[in-house]
């Protein structure tokens, strides 16, 4: 065997995991879509951006008052002004997923851990809030974003891998998440993100389906379902 096999097959491997419309519409989509809005944050009306976010935050005021509008709106913008760190959490957790297991069940995925994480954090900051332990405002601190869909993604693509690429993709995981709860001081992310990584987790067992034969783990996170 030449050196020029092993690299054309590696090659082959990596082309495939480059997201298309036909293996990835769900991730694609959601990308286009997240930078659309992210361009409008940044570039349209400063008032109508502040209104529409306002109007998609998940605090916890408007679910109450609207709680789908707001469960649907939040995840149409990115928290912050830059687009492309969404980019690589996509292709690197929702895209391969989304080749495991389908657009469907990715889609399911992403939902459940937008959905269930921030009913879980906002329902904490009612109950810090109700025991004086957080002011009152925190009741309507804007709170938009896709990084639940993203952990709760990750998490379930870690329980999906071969045995040493799940041990390896988990450590990091939880390192990562277990770092932002130690220095950051907001409770709805201390809450929310590790909420999301174990309901992606508890999810991999409905939605995946296992690899019929060892496999590298590049090359099993790389093919399609």
């Amino acid at each position: 065997m030449t050196l020029a096999e092993p690299t054309r097959r590696l090659l082959r491997t990596v082309l495939r995991g480059v997201p298309t419309p036909r293996r990835n519409p769900f991730a694609l989509l959601y990308l286009a879509l997240l930078l659309g809005t992210t361009l409008f944050a940044r570039f349209g009306d400063a008032d109508l951006v502040h209104r529409l976010q306002s109007l998609s935050s998940t605090d916890a005021h408007n679910l109450l008052a609207h709680p789908v509008l707001a469960l649907l709106g939040s995840g149409l913008w990115v928290a912050g002004p830059i687009w492309t760190p969404y980019f690589w959490a996509f292709l690197l957790t929702v895209a391969p997923l989304e080749r495991r297991v389908g657009g469907v069940r990715a889609a399911g995925v992403f939902a459940a851990g937008h959905v269930i994480a921030t009913l879980l954090s906002q329902a904490v900051v009612v109950v810090a809030v109700a025991a004086g332990a957080m002011a009152p405002d925190a009741l309507d601190a804007l709170d938009i974003g896709v990084s639940y869909g993203v952990l709760a993604s990750l998490g379930a693509l870690a329980l999906l891998l071969p045995p040493a690429g799940r041990l390896l993709v988990l450590a990091g995981a939880l390192a990562m998440v277990g770092h932002q709860v130690a220095t950051d001081n907001d409770l709805v992310t201390a809450v929310g993100h590790p909420a999301a990584l174990l309901i992606g987790i508890l999810a991999a067992r409905f939605v995946g389906r296992g690899p019929r034969r060892p496999r590298r783990v590049v090359e099993w996170v790389l093919r399609p379902a």
